[in-house]
């Protein structure tokens, strides 16, 4: 019975996937994108109007629910398996209180909870939480971790930071400058860091969104490869422009965004020493700003060190740190949404 049952929804997975990614059936709906049912590992997979989609429905929820002070239990009677490898604030904290805020019931689970992979395989996992919960988030160190969580559940996986993506930062990102800047198309945003999983998930987005993308990271912290051939593809597609140096004001020559994240990731402890070393130069400052576009703004997915931005940026009037952070919570809530329900957001269609 078991392995019938299993089939069915093998079957059942498949057929939905060759629909969606091929011809296009499951998305059309009253809003003109239907994402109830998919996944989000990384937002490659994802079209310009599915993910303008998400952050639609995103703002929706914030005005309706902040500004207006609608109570919208559009997950009443659901619940969520939270699954933390690694640690974090706004993760947490932005899941836990969204999936509630929303009717629902967030479940936290941490390595010592269940084991994943260890006591139990992530295969088990992922099928014996199919059938308690409704939906997975996972914040995970290996990326394949999510890929196998992915093929073996029968529910929608979401992912909460991996060493190759971090989809639902990005989502927060450009909810903040869509509402700083009125629009999204023709910005130009610059990136002066580490090569890590999130420049990764803002190569995979920003051309889809008009926006141009300068990236500055230091020899031998270079984006993947295959990450920026994908980036490549997509500006050329989209008619936006990528320009990548290790030099941090070339990047910033220009620019409306100045970006930057930790350059030690948890698990980098050990590299400490060296990093500091090679990313001498790298500290955005006012200087940095002074060869960027007269509005500039400043972004950090936090949580961040003296040596990555000086308090004179972090802290000033071109700093949205602050709303990007809360910004995790309306965006990762109309994701939520977007993949279990047919909600469509009742404010007119935001500007892009």
């Amino acid at each position: 019975m078991f392995h019938v049952k299993n089939s069915f929804f093998c079957a059942l997975k498949t057929f939905r996937s060759i629909h969606v990614r091929n011809f296009g059936i499951g998305r059309i709906s009253l809003g003109g994108v239907n994402l109830k049912g998919r996944s989000l590992l990384t937002l490659k997979d994802f079209s310009s109007d599915e993910i303008k989609h998400f952050l639609w429905i995103s703002h929706d929820l914030k005005r309706r629910i902040k500004h207006e002070g609608q109570y919208l239990p559009l997950l009443q009677g659901k619940s969520i398996a939270m699954i933390f490898e690694k640690r974090s604030t706004r993760t947490r904290m932005s899941t836990e209180t969204g999936f509630a805020l929303l009717g629902g019931h967030p479940c936290f689970l941490t390595p010592q909870d269940i084991h994943l992979g260890v006591n139990e395989s992530t295969r088990d996992t992922a099928r014996v939480l199919s059938g308690l919960t409704d939906i997975i988030l996972a914040r995970v160190y290996s990326h394949s971790s999510l890929e196998e969580l992915e093929k073996e559940a029968t529910i929608p996986i979401i992912n909460g930071l991996s060493d190759l993506y971090h989809p639902i930062q990005i989502l927060a990102d450009f909810l903040t400058l869509q509402e700083h800047y009125g629009t999204l198309k023709g910005l130009t945003v610059s990136w002066i860091g580490d090569g890590n999983n999130v420049l990764h998930s803002f190569m995979m987005t920003a051309a889809k969104l008009g926006v141009h993308l300068r990236v500055a990271t230091p020899k031998g912290y270079e984006p993947d490869s295959g990450v920026v051939r994908e980036a490549e593809k997509l500006s050329k597609q989209f008619g936006t422009k990528l320009f990548l140096t290790t030099d941090p004001m070339e990047a910033a020559h220009g620019s409306n965004v100045l970006v930057t994240d930790t350059w030690i990731s948890m698990g980098q402890e050990e590299e400490k020493v060296q990093r500091l070393k090679d990313f001498h130069g790298y500290q955005i400052t006012m200087q940095t700003g002074t060869v960027a576009s007269p509005d500039w703004t400043f972004l950090h997915c936090l949580p961040r060190k003296q040596e990555e931005v000086d308090d004179q940026v972090f802290y000033s009037q071109n700093s949205l740190v602050f709303q990007e952070a809360e910004n995790r919570k309306w965006t990762i809530m109309g994701l939520m949404v977007s993949l279990l329900t047919d909600y469509t957001p009742k404010i007119p269609m935001i500007k892009f």
